[in-house]
């Protein structure tokens, strides 16, 4: 790039391309303004930019110099600016799969629409064209076509959860912007219709399903056939039968050590029960099993014992040892889904998918079958009142009180009522 400079250097003269025109700029009242000078002459380029320079100087001096408005951010610098920021501080407080499935979202489905886009474009129409665009994707990427190229089965858009998400990582991104002072405000990106969705519940197993599937465990350690796997095949046993009983996710549960369970006779119950210190989503909580999980833990516990014993441990090094191994070292996620598919359990009646939340899900609806008190259920599975009225307690008949309902007036007041009735239709206007 050719430059010259003029007035001691406060104004510069340069071309980028060989054959351009003359480019022009100065730095007056502190701003930094460029200019082309439309020449491809150098000679009449210097005239050019000498009169420009000199005009912005007179404008400098009688107060009518404005400086030029400041480029505005895109929402990929936005977003740039969020990430960074998400990965130090979301690793104290996030696993590491969170931020990764953040990144890959933002990547694969929120930047190519928004990269661009200034940060003031984006508003309520901008993301319902985005919701368009991506169900129109994401249908023609499912539709699954016939040996003639006519649609055989139609595609399926984005889950509801799906978007909502997405949305949600648009979400903190523009309020990432507005605490940097790029935006004034964040704008409502609500979708303008549609807003209530259907009342759904999650996938458990009712008291027969669910008995199916601990059977099925339970055959499995005496009839499995692959070699060295019964101490697998003990596990996932235990695994179902406490999962079912004290309510927790599947990743508190993987991350439990046996110093986090305790044996205890409850006072209020006079049963025998686990009281676990949970680590895990919301943090640390407290949760009281079902006496029937206590069985299962003992026997696990006394399985680990022996296999330190035979490992040559000496007393000491497993009281040493023990506390701090996890009790669900080996969780076997493709056992598990095998079990569910001999059992025809893989899929609820609806169509949804049983993992091993269901498990907890199974936990929290018997619990409300059974009467218990909604506020420490929530207490109990480490969750809200709201989200257990909105998933669980919806299709649960037992949180429905027919004497409540089924009030009938006593017969002699009927009767009574029935009476009455012609004598008020019957009685003569009054005349004025």
């Amino acid at each position: 790039m050719t430059t010259h400079t003029m007035f001691d250097g406060r104004l510069q003269i340069y071309r980028r391309a060989e054959h351009g025109p003359w480019q022009a700029a100065a730095r007056v009242g502190g701003h930094r303004f460029r200019q082309t000078t439309g020449e491809m002459a150098l000679d009449r380029a210097k005239d050019v930019a000498e009169e420009w320079y000199l005009d912005l100087r007179g404008k400098l001096r009688t107060g009518r110099l404005e400086p030029l408005a400041p480029k505005e951010k895109t929402f990929a610098e936005a977003a740039e600016a969020y990430l960074r920021e998400v990965r130090v501080l979301a690793a104290s407080v996030r696993s590491p799969s969170y931020v990764k499935n953040l990144e890959m979202r933002m990547k694969a489905h929120v930047l190519p629409f928004f990269k661009d886009k200034p940060l003031s474009a984006i508003n309520k129409g901008l993301v319902q064209r985005y919701r368009v665009q991506r169900a129109e994707e994401t249908i023609a990427r499912t539709t699954v076509k016939g040996k003639d190229g006519a649609p055989d089965t139609p595609g399926k858009p984005p889950a509801r959860s799906t978007m909502l998400q997405e949305i949600v990582i648009i979400r903190q991104v523009l309020k990432h912007a507005e605490g940097l002072g790029w935006i004034p405000f964040v704008p409502n990106l609500s979708t303008p219709y549609m807003t209530q969705g259907k009342r759904g519940r999650r996938a458990w197993f009712s008291h027969e399903e669910y008995k199916r599937l601990y059977e099925a465990t339970r055959r499995r350690i005496a009839e499995g056939k692959r070699r060295g796997w019964k101490s697998r095949y003990e596990d996932l046993h235990d695994f179902v039968l406490i999962m079912a009983n004290t309510g927790l996710r599947p990743d508190e549960a993987w991350g439990l050590e046996f110093r986090d369970v305790t044996i205890e006779d409850d006072y209020a119950t006079k049963d025998t029960i686990l009281v676990i210190d949970v680590r895990g989503k919301t943090g640390v909580g407290y949760c009281k099993s079902m006496p029937n999980a206590v069985y299962p833990f003992t026997e696990l516990r006394k399985r680990r014992v022996r296999k330190l014993k035979e490992d040559g441990k000496s007393a000491e090094d497993i009281a040493r040892v023990l506390p701090t191994m996890k009790v669900f070292p080996d969780y076997s996620r493709d056992l598990f889904n095998k079990i569910l598919e001999e059992e025809n359990l893989k899929f609820d009646r609806d169509g949804q998918r049983r993992t091993a939340y269901s498990l907890r899900h199974t936990y929290i609806s018997m619990r409300l079958m059974e009467g218990a008190n909604i506020h420490q259920i929530a207490n109990n599975c480490r969750t809200s009142v709201q989200m257990i009225e909105q998933f669980y307690a919806a299709h649960i008949k037992d949180r429905i009180d027919a004497s409540a309902i089924n009030v009938m007036r006593p017969k002699a007041a009927r009767k009574a009522a029935r009476r009455s009735a012609p004598k008020e239709e019957s009685a003569p206007q009054a005349h004025h």
